[in-house]
């Protein structure tokens, strides 16, 4: 038996018909609107998706890990996604994680973001750790990002910047000048 799945957007159920393509087409997700006044996050969902154009891509995009990690003897997992970010048309983003024990550190696995245009993928969001959703509030055209519970990313020009404010490491400014000063001082 198959169920329909009832979507919050007409966005999402492009997402989930490119992550479900070997659903029958008369089982494709039917959008249906609800109106809530929190905003819509739908998480990105990551999964192995062998032999596709997107794992392709993906694949070629991580080459230089992929390489990496197996010289180390060991054979990453890639992960992919995809999901509209632009709140106007175009194509979706491809989200990629790949897996591996020198490739993951205590913080997870991370995953990057990239957006094709003119026929290239361009990254822009490196190396985020945690679930990622995709908001309904957006900046500059594009969809904000939220990664893990309260790490919300925006569109800035060409590419995602975070929104949480670096913790203070004291006179980070003043330490950095005392530095330069001591290397002038010791090559001239």
């Amino acid at each position: 038996m198959i169920r329909r799945l009832a979507v919050r957007s007409a966005s999402c159920a492009g997402f989930l018909l490119a992550v479900l393509p070997s659903l029958p087409a008369d089982s494709a997700p039917h959008a249906t609107h609800h109106h809530h006044k929190a905003a819509a996050a739908n998480p990105v969902i990551l999964t192995q998706q062998p032999g596709t154009a997107l794992d392709t891509a993906a694949r070629q995009l991580n080459a230089e890990d992929l390489a990496g990690a197996a010289k180390r003897g060991e054979t990453p997992v890639v992960l992919i996604g995809s999901a509209p970010l632009s709140t106007s048309h175009g194509e979706p983003a491809l989200f990629v994680q790949v897996q591996s024990a020198s490739l993951c550190g205590s913080a997870g696995c991370s995953t990057s973001v990239y957006l094709r245009h003119d026929g290239n993928w361009s990254k822009v969001l490196d190396s985020v750790s945690g679930p990622i959703k995709v908001l309904a509030t957006s900046a500059g055209g594009m969809h904000d990002l939220q990664v893990g519970d309260k790490d919300r990313w925006t569109w800035f020009g060409s590419a995602y910047h975070d929104t949480l404010p670096a913790a203070p490491i004291g006179n980070l400014k003043r330490s950095v000048e005392r530095h330069q000063q001591q290397l002038k001082q010791q090559g001239g």
